[in-house]
């Protein structure tokens, strides 16, 4: 075990999250295919593997410090891009059953590429906008939790995410700084899209010590029958 994986295993597991080696080794391969399939197309402009691991890695699991992951079955990742946090999370918890929206063809062929080298099961990867897949039976007011990372601001972002989430589910929106005042201009859109704000958790990256913030939101009925708009208009026009 390196010096990265040595740091990574210890704090996830200073968090009840433990690692077997084959997980240890799926976060190696995920490592290594990002870096080689980034040098052809646009995936991350984070690509020191100490950084992978703490901004992408270990990013993406902290979700799971604040939901209780062995009580969710199904996630719903939109506009997943490189794969955050969904994929880092189903590494972690397997028994995840997980769907990856992304409106990028590219980047959903190097995920169906990671998944199928991780052999990772019960992953779909969706390709389409998220205003039309959220439209379809299968995906609307269905996922146990929906989450996206570093996507867009919350009012547009709600319209995006919560037509996945089922009633009683959750809607955890990754972000960086203080989303106060994103939090404040979404107000509307959580009452139009039948959720509220249950918490706002709070954390720091262990080494470069930048705010991570994560907003919980409870979906509260099915999502109404105009939302979300056609594709470009939520984050364009957002609800407010």
């Amino acid at each position: 075990m390196n010096a990265t994986e040595t740091w990574f295993t210890g704090l996830l597991q200073e968090q009840g999250v433990a690692l077997s080696p084959l997980q240890l080794q799926q976060f190696q391969t995920y490592y290594e295919l990002l870096v080689e399939w980034n040098e052809k197309m646009n995936l991350t402009g984070i690509t020191e593997r100490e950084a992978v691991y703490e901004k992408h890695f270990y990013d993406s699991v902290t979700l799971s410090f604040f939901v209780k992951m062995d009580k969710v079955s199904s996630l719903a990742d939109i506009g997943s891009g490189a794969g955050f946090p969904s994929l880092p999370l189903k590494i972690c918890f397997p028994h995840l059953n997980i769907t990856i929206v992304d409106s990028l063809n590219k980047r959903i062929q190097f995920l169906q590429h990671v998944v199928q080298s991780l052999g990772l099961q019960n992953v779909q990867c969706v390709h389409g906008r998220a205003e039309d897949i959220a439209r379809l039976a299968n995906h609307r007011d269905a996922y146990d939790v929906v989450t996206a990372r570093a996507v867009a601001r919350l009012s547009g972002l709600n319209e995006l995410c919560l037509p996945f989430v089922r009633k009683g589910g959750v809607f955890a929106a990754m972000k960086g700084s203080d989303p106060a005042e994103e939090a404040n201009e979404s107000k509307r859109s959580m009452i139009e899209l039948k959720a509220k704000l249950t918490s706002v958790e709070h954390l720091k990256l262990p080494f470069e010590q930048s705010d991570r913030h994560i907003l919980l939101m409870e979906k509260l009925g099915a999502t109404p029958v105009k939302y979300p708009r056609k594709a470009g208009l939520p984050l364009k026009q957002p609800i407010m």
